[in-house]
C-alpha cells in the first residue's frame, strides 16, 4: 500500500508520531478535537512499506467518519477503502485493498463477519481499534474476538480520548490487545489480585485501586496522551466532523423526494422557490423524519441521534454543551435522547415559540453550575445577542442554509471572556444534502443562493435533472 499524506500535522501530532514510531504497538489517548485519526494515519504512512493492509475497528456509527478521515488526509483512492456491513462475507470482499473498516459491535453479532475479518488480518497488517473503550470489558465477546484475531498482526494501535471511564480496571483489556507483555499479566484475575480491591458487601464493585503508579510506569513507553487545552498550538476555534450513513428507509424517502421534483421539471413547474422546498425536505429526511401534505410528521429510522450521543460521551462530564439544530422537531428529539441517557432535566430548549420570560429561564438554568448541562437551540432564534461562554464544546446537529447564521451561532461562546479553546463538532450524513451544505459553508456562501445560480445557468432539462439527482 502506497499513499501520500495531504494534511500538515500540528506540533503535538508530530510529537505523538515521533514517540509511537519507536514501537510496533501503541496507544493514542488524545482528547476529542486533538486529531487522533490523522495521527494514526501518519503512523500508517510511516510504515506503509512494511504494511500490507490496515484493519480499522471502530464503533458501527463511526465507520463513515473513519472513511472520510482517510480520504480527507490522504490521496487514497475511494476503492481502496472497504467498509464492512451486515452482508460482508469472504466471497464478496476483495482481499487486495489497503483499508478495511469494521464495526466493533459487529464482532459479537456475526460469525460470517468474524471469519472474514480473520481472513484479511495477516502478519503484515496494522490493526487499529478506534474508541478502544469499546473493548475495555475483558470478558466481552467482541473484546475476545478482536484481541484473538489481531494477535498475528505485527502492528497494533488503540485510539481513545477517554481511556479510563471506570478507573484502572479499563486498562487491562486495552493493553492486552496491544500486548500482554506490557502489563505482564496472563489473565485479568492476576491483574485484579494486584491492583483492584472489591467490596465485601456488593460483589463485583471495585472500591479501590492499588499500585497505580506502577501501572502508569508500565504503560508509559507505549502511550501518548494529550488534552485539548494542553495543545498550545491549536487555534482558538477547533473543528471536528462525524459522519453517518442513511438507513434504507431514509434512502428510499430521499430518492422519492428528488423524484417528485424531477416531475416538476418535466411539467415546466420548476421555480426558484422549489430549490428551498427540496433542500428542506431532503434535510429533514436525513435528520429522521418528513412532513406529509396534511402536516403529519412521519418518523424514519436514522443514525444521527446515535452519533450525537457518541460525541457527548467523549466530552468530560463536567463540561457544559451547546447543541444547535435547525428544526423544533430536532430539538425535541435531541432533548429526549439526552434526557434518556443523562437524566430528565439535563437539557433546556431555546426556540422561537417560547416567550421572552421562558427563554430567559432556560438560559439562567443552563448558566447555573448546578443546572442543566445541555443548551439545545435553533440558530435562527438563539444565534444573536446571547453570550454563552460557559461552554467550550458546541455540536451542530445539522446546519441552516445561511453562512451568516452559522457564524453567529459559533460566536455565542467565542467572544470576549472566553478563555478556552472552543471545539465545534458537525454531524453530517454521507452522500446527501449535508455534504453540499458543508461545502457551501466552507466557501462562506449560502447554499440556496449558490445552488440557484447553478440552476439559472442551466437551460437543458437533462442537465438540470442530473444536477438534482446529484444531491
Amino acid at each position: 500500500m502506497i499513499f501520500n499524506i495531504i494534511t500538515n500535522p500540528l506540533t503535538h501530532q508530530k510529537h505523538a508520531v515521533s514517540k509511537q514510531a519507536r514501537s510496533r504497538v501503541g496507544a493514542l489517548f488524545m482528547e476529542m478535537g486533538t486529531g487522533k485519526s490523522l495521527t494514526a494515519i501518519i503512523l500508517v504512512h510511516l510504515r506503509q512499506k512494511q504494511i500490507g493492509n490496515v484493519v480499522w475497528f471502530a464503533p458501527v456509527s463511526l465507520k463513515q467518519t473513519v472513511r472520510h478521515e482517510i480520504l480527507k488526509h490522504t490521496d487514497t483512492p475511494k476503492n481502496q477503502i472497504i467498509l464492512f456491513d451486515n452482508k460482508t462475507n469472504m466471497r464478496m470482499i476483495p482481499h487486495d485493498r489497503a483499508w478495511y473498516v469494521i464495526g466493533i459491535e459487529s464482532m459479537s453479532q456475526s460469525d460470517r463477519l468474524k471469519l472474514t475479518a480473520n481472513a484479511i488480518i495477516r502478519a503484515d497488517s496494522m490493526v487499529i481499534v478506534d474508541e478502544s473503550t469499546y473493548i475495555k470489558g475483558h470478558r466481552a465477546a467482541r473484546t475476545c474476538w478482536i484481541t484473538d484475531i489481531s494477535k498475528k498482526s505485527r502492528y497494533r494501535l488503540i485510539l481513545t480520548g477517554t481511556p479510563l471511564t471506570q478507573g484502572v480496571v479499563d486498562l487491562f483489556a486495552q493493553m492486552r490487545f496491544l500486548s500482554p507483555k506490557i502489563l505482564g499479566y496472563s489473565s485479568f484475575y492476576s491483574f485484579a489480585r494486584n491492583h483492584l480491591e472489591y467490596s465485601d458487601r456488593f460483589p463485583g464493585m471495585i472500591v479501590a485501586a492499588h499500585n497505580v503508579e506502577w501501572l502508569a510506569a508500565k504503560i508509559q513507553p507505549y502511550v501518548y496522551q494529550v488534552t485539548k487545552n494542553e495543545c498550545l498550538d491549536l487555534p482558538q476555534k477547533i473543528y471536528d466532523t462525524y459522519y453517518f450513513s442513511m438507513t434504507w428507509e431514509q434512502r428510499a424517502a430521499y430518492e422519492q423526494a428528488k423524484h417528485k421534483i424531477l416531475l416538476d421539471i418535466d411539467s415546466d413547474q420548476f421555480e426558484s422557490y422549489t430549490i428551498f422546498r427540496l433542500f428542506t425536505v431532503l434535510q429533514k429526511i436525513v435528520s429522521g423524519y418528513y412532513t406529509e401534505s396534511d402536516g403529519k410528521i412521519i418518523d424514519i429510522n436514522h443514525n444521527r441521534i446515535q452519533i450525537l450521543l457518541h460525541v457527548v460521551d467523549q466530552i468530560p462530564k463536567n463540561e457544559k454543551i451547546i447543541v444547535w439544530a435547525k428544526y423544533i422537531y430536532d430539538l425535541k428529539e435531541i432533548q429526549s435522547g439526552l434526557d434518556a441517557q443523562f437524566g430528565e432535566g439535563s437539557s433546556g430548549l431555546f426556540y422561537g415559540k417560547l416567550n421572552e420570560q421562558a427563554r430567559a429561564e432556560v438560559v439562567k438554568e443552563w448558566k447555573d453550575p448546578c443546572g442543566a448541562r445541555f443548551f439545545i437551540a435553533t440558530p435562527s432564534c438563539a444565534g444573536h445577542g446571547l453570550t454563552l461562554n460557559e461552554a467550550c464544546h458546541v455540536i451542530f446537529y445539522n446546519n441552516g442554509f445561511k453562512y451568516s447564521e452559522r457564524v453567529q451561532a459559533e460566536d455565542r461562546c467565542h467572544r470576549l471572556g472566553q478563555d478556552r479553546k472552543v471545539l465545534y463538532t458537525d454531524i453530517y450524513c454521507s452522500e446527501s444534502i449535508d455534504e453540499r451544505i458543508a461545502a457551501s459553508l466552507t466557501k462562506k456562501e449560502d447554499i440556496v443562493s449558490s445552488f440557484k445560480r447553478q440552476v439559472d445557468n442551466i437551460k437543458d432539462k437533462g442537465k438540470l435533472k442530473k444536477l438534482i439527482q446529484s444531491l
